[in-house]
């Protein structure tokens, strides 16, 4: 069960993937608009309400915008996802009746966990980033970086406090429902898991804290389903054209001004004498060229690795994408975890620096892929790192911790 963005979709399809080829019948419960992402993959479906990309391009999605800081960025989501999250009980509920265990993005996972609960069915919380609160950094949601040891373990009960907040009218509700006493509150204390955690993320990019206890686990990473990853002619044809071009694309991410920043990308990018792939994305990031394609949706798998480098936004998945690729960033973080990968990919050495969105230039990004792509000793590590990734099966404990409630 997941809400939100697609790159809050894409990697359990994957790990559906990998369960149904175990013998287990498995159902993705999620919007309606990412049904075509588990095509083929022998996962079932079943919708929620909603549409992500048409509330965040709302009115009230637009004010997301107004924030320049990512805690003000937090609470303005909170406020959008409370008043919508009551909305998702209905269809959670449908789908658990006919389960037998639930897997809970953290999404989903206060109002999944009270289901469970009435349900008496087991659960497994499968969060795509560090949420639970450590001494070793600041939050993610809040751009990760320092702020201390005890500010730092602070803040992450503030953030799960803030996500506990968005199912703060939606879990009583379920709680009556399924009959279950009102004021019972799972786990020890309101806003941390009572089982077992397991991180779709690797440990050879974020090493697990060592303040996190045995029931916190780091897997690696859950690659998307994306079947036969084929790439569109018109595309192919651009990439055999000419040497690699770099990527650039925003993902789910929304922007203030569409057509200013993709002139600001051509700019960039003819700066640097490279040529590029724009993913049009939620964004409408757009431009024309002989140097120049945009693209709609593609599977990254198939794309990335004839990249020069890959210019994103640094949503969770699309950051994994680019390190399996084994090809070096720019990162463009905009909200939330974004500017911690960002940052992550930078101590890696697979990035050269962070462009924030707010201080972005095409002087910026040309010097920057100038950089990732004239300096060999990204591409280096990029492609070390990638052959150990691949190394890794992070689905394998995930199977593992499934069979076991099974007994």
């Amino acid at each position: 069960m997941t809400a939100g963005s697609r790159g809050d979709v894409a990697p359990y399809t994957g790990l559906g993937y990998a369960l149904s080829r175990t013998g287990h019948e498995v159902t993705l419960v999620t919007h309606g608009c990412f049904e075509r992402l588990v095509a083929d993959s022998g996962v079932r479906f079943h919708s929620l309400p909603l549409d992500p990309r048409a509330e965040l391009e709302s009115e009230r999605g637009r004010n997301l915008h107004r924030s320049g800081t990512g805690l003000g960025k937090l609470v303005r989501v909170v406020g959008l996802a409370r008043s919508l999250a009551g909305s998702l009980t209905d269809d959670m509920l449908a789908a658990a009746r006919s389960s037998d265990a639930l897997l809970l993005a953290p999404s989903t996972a206060p109002l999944g966990r009270v289901i469970a609960e009435g349900l008496s069915l087991p659960s497994i919380e499968l969060p795509l980033q560090p949420l639970a609160p450590t001494r070793e950094f600041a939050p993610a949601m809040l751009g990760g970086g320092s702020w201390g040891s005890l500010p730092n373990r602070v803040g992450g009960h503030a953030v799960n406090l803030a996500i506990e907040r968005v199912f703060s009218a939606a879990v009583p509700d379920a709680r009556a429902r399924l009959g279950l006493p009102r004021d019972k509150v799972r786990g020890g204390r309101r806003g941390r898991p009572a089982g077992t955690v397991l991180h779709g993320f690797s440990p050879l990019v974020v090493p697990k804290p060592h303040d996190w206890g045995p029931h916190l686990r780091v897997t690696g990473y859950w690659w998307p389903y994306d079947g036969p990853a084929q790439l569109p002619p018109e595309l192919g044809d651009f990439l055999d054209a000419g040497p690699p071009p770099v990527f650039v694309g925003l993902g789910s991410a929304t922007v203030p001004d569409p057509a200013g920043l993709s002139a600001e990308v051509v700019r960039a990018v003819r700066a640097a004498g490279l040529r590029a792939v724009i993913q049009r994305g939620w964004g409408g990031l757009a431009a024309a060229g002989d140097d120049v394609l945009t693209i709609d949706e593609v599977p990254h798998s198939a794309l990335f690795p004839r990249m020069a480098a890959v210019v994103h936004h640094c949503g969770a998945g699309t950051t994994a994408a680019g390190l399996r690729a084994g090809v070096p960033a720019v990162p463009v973080p905009i909200q939330f975890d974004e500017a911690f990968w960002g940052a992550r990919l930078v101590s890696l050495g697979v990035a050269p620096r962070v462009l924030a969105l707010r201080r972005f230039t095409a002087d910026a990004l040309a010097a920057a892929l100038r950089q990732a792509t004239g300096d060999p000793s990204y591409g280096h590590r990029a492609r070390a790192l990638a052959d150990s990734l691949r190394a890794e099966d992070g689905t394998a404990p995930v199977l593992e911790a499934v069979r076991r409630l099974g007994g």
